[in-house]
């Protein structure tokens, strides 16, 4: 294959990739920042933590869970990742925002 072809190949195949990442809503992207959920967390990759993704995979979480677990979370939930810490910090209005977007996630 020429240069050529396997530069516009290349420049597909990254094209193809960014499209299938989960788009975050700016609201939300503002709100997993602030919180710093971003540190451990993708919508489509595992980070330190799972992928929301991966989350809504595993069980299907109700909002108001993925609150509790933000505020009390269960390692024993998730072998194999590292603990999450509790964040209080995180208030309830932006907590329940954010689960709300996680659970649409498939």
């Amino acid at each position: 294959m020429k240069k050529s072809a396997l530069s516009i190949a290349f420049v597909l195949f990254a094209f193809l990739a960014a499209q299938a990442q989960t788009k975050i809503p700016p609201n939300i992207q503002k709100l997993l920042t602030k919180n710093t959920c971003l540190a451990c967390h993708n919508p489509d990759t595992k980070v330190v933590g799972p992928a929301y993704k991966e989350v809504m995979k595993k069980k299907k979480y109700k909002p108001e869970q993925i609150v509790e677990l933000i505020y009390k979370p269960k390692p024993s939930n998730w072998p194999g990742y590292p603990a999450m810490t509790a964040l209080p910090s995180v208030p309830k209005s932006e907590a329940l925002e954010i689960a709300k977007w996680i659970t649409t996630l498939k």
